[in-house]
């Protein structure tokens, strides 16, 4: 494949996880996301990060549907347990497989330990939404946490869009023992080894000792 061949096809894969498939933004590319700082660095220089606003909240009771790996559940039924909230789409999304080996590596370390990571699949592929085809996304991806169809974005719309203009729908919330929102990253990807990672997991050993 030519390198501007290669280049188009890997800033649309990359656009396809941003709030909109298609806007008046430039074009997301691999070198706008190495550019871009993570949320770790604008945690480090002390800058406000996007979605601080939400920190201390409580979020409203998810409104989702078709249930995988898991009987429904219910927000307030996992008071008591640490609860990561993680937004994916199909794998076209680069950032969403990116981030799936460490989500994978998160439930198997800290589940037994208070952890809960819920899955919300959120669709922007053109086909119509096809629960079964998400449900062989969420096993190509290795998924065995619960994961829900959050049907017409309804969930990710209260939590993280509604009255905001967001870079990323591939939002993270990492809600404590009471539910409360404790930390939030803001989207894109946290891939084993990176900072973003790094600050992902001191955040529920931090939340899973309170």
């Amino acid at each position: 494949m030519r390198p501007l061949a290669a280049a188009a096809l890997l800033s649309l894969a990359s656009a396809s996880c941003r709030t909109q498939a298609a806007d008046d933004r430039p074009p997301v590319t691999a070198a706008t996301i190495a550019a871009a700082p993570s949320s770790s660095a604008s945690a480090k220089s002390g800058a406000p990060r996007e979605g601080d606003e939400l920190l201390g909240t409580t979020p409203h009771e998810w409104t989702v549907d078709h249930w995988m790996n898991s009987p429904p559940l219910t927000l307030a039924g996992l008071h008591g347990r640490v609860v990561l909230v993680r937004w994916f789409m199909s794998q076209n999304c680069d950032l969403c497989s990116a981030t799936a080996p460490t989500l994978r590596a998160f439930d198997e370390q800290y589940r037994a330990g208070g952890l809960s990571i819920v899955g919300m699949y959120h669709h922007k592929d053109p086909e119509p939404l096809d629960p079964a085809k998400v449900a062989g996304t969420v096993k190509a991806y290795g998924y065995t946490f619960p994961v829900a169809i959050d049907t017409d974005w309804k969930t990710l719309k209260a939590w993280w869009l509604d009255g905001h203009d967001r870079n990323f729908t591939s939002v993270s919330f990492l809600l404590d023992k009471q539910g409360t929102v404790r930390f939030i990253h803001p989207g894109g990807k946290y891939e084993p080894g990176s900072a973003d990672e790094r600050e992902m997991r001191a955040q529920i050993e931090k939340l899973i000792r309170e």
